[in-house]
């Protein structure tokens, strides 16, 4: 919103009680509000903090297409932003909201900054973050790759599969556990030895709660199976977690004609030639009938 008459007189008249206050809201709906003033201020339905939990330095701010960014730096504490929670990626990708507002009046605010919370970092009891602001989108990739593999994730807008059919998804109880990524379980029958590969193990319950990682391994060996995720789950992970497991996709046409029957959707491009056609040239020596000039892969 713009500046109101209020507003502008306040500031035009050489003395000012100004603050500003940040609201951060977490993408598992959790919302957090600071303020740089000596006392907590009130708006638009919440308690903006007094606290070293988070400060801001100078906005700079563009006009045209140009990336606005900033940082914020803060302290870690028990009862806002903790350690544990940015371990955990509850921080990654908040969105931002930042005010310069009129602290013995706050109506009188104006809203100087949104965005999203970019790379953190934590160092001696302490965290700086990256601000990102709306034009950051701009930066990312338009448009199609042309590609064998399919660009497409599985079950989103593109794909259109519904991971929700029965034998793409399940939910059971951690059994076992090793540093927080490899996963035992003695028996998870009725799925194929590497179904999970390349999907999705979700946290329904537990200190992790909401965490997303991605499965690296899935083998079946008489002792049972075990689930490998790439990355440890930074928020801990102990027997009797609830976790969801979703089935893995490695792009293929294949893959998508005989394990998902989703053909239709298939956003790759499986016959474009490789990069050692480009290397070809004629020779009396090979064949040079006009076949195939590549083995299709179950297409």
């Amino acid at each position: 919103m713009g500046i109101s008459e209020e507003f502008q007189s306040h500031l035009d008249s050489g003395s000012t009680t100004l603050c500003r206050c940040w609201r951060v809201l977490r993408r598992d709906g959790v919302a957090f509000g600071f303020t740089d003033h000596d006392e907590p201020v009130r708006f638009e339905s919440m308690v903006f903090l007094a606290s070293e939990g988070m400060s801001a330095r100078a906005l700079e701010q563009t006009t045209g297409l140009a990336v606005d960014n900033s940082e914020a730096i803060g302290a870690l504490s028990d009862e806002s932003v903790t350690e544990a929670d940015i371990l955990a990626g509850r921080f990654d990708g908040a969105g931002v909201l930042a005010w310069l507002v009129n602290w013995a009046a706050p109506e009188q605010r104006v809203l100087q900054f949104r965005g999203t919370l970019g790379e953190i970092q934590r160092s001696a009891g302490a965290f700086r973050a990256e601000l990102r602001g709306m034009t950051e989108a701009l930066n990312q990739p338009q448009g199609r790759v042309f590609q064998a593999p399919c660009s497409a994730v599985l079950g989103d807008s593109l794909c259109r599969f519904d991971l929700s059919l029965p034998g793409y998804a399940t939910e059971l109880a951690v059994e076992s556990v090793e540093g927080h990524k490899f996963f035992r379980f003695a028996a998870l029958d009725g799925f194929d030895d590497r179904w999970f590969e390349r999907g999705r193990l979700i946290v329904l319950s537990g200190a992790s709660a909401g965490i997303v990682s991605v499965i690296k391994n899935d083998r079946l060996s008489g002792a049972g199976r075990v689930i490998e995720t790439w990355e440890a789950l930074r928020g801990g992970i102990v027997p009797g977690d609830v976790i969801r497991l979703e089935a893995g996709c490695d792009k293929r046409v294949a893959t998508c004609r005989l394990k998902f029957d989703n053909i239709l959707n298939f956003r790759g491009f499986p016959d474009i030639p490789g990069e050692d056609w480009l290397m070809a040239y004629p020779s009396s020596k090979n064949d040079n009938s006009g076949g195939s000039l590549r083995a299709r892969d179950g297409g």
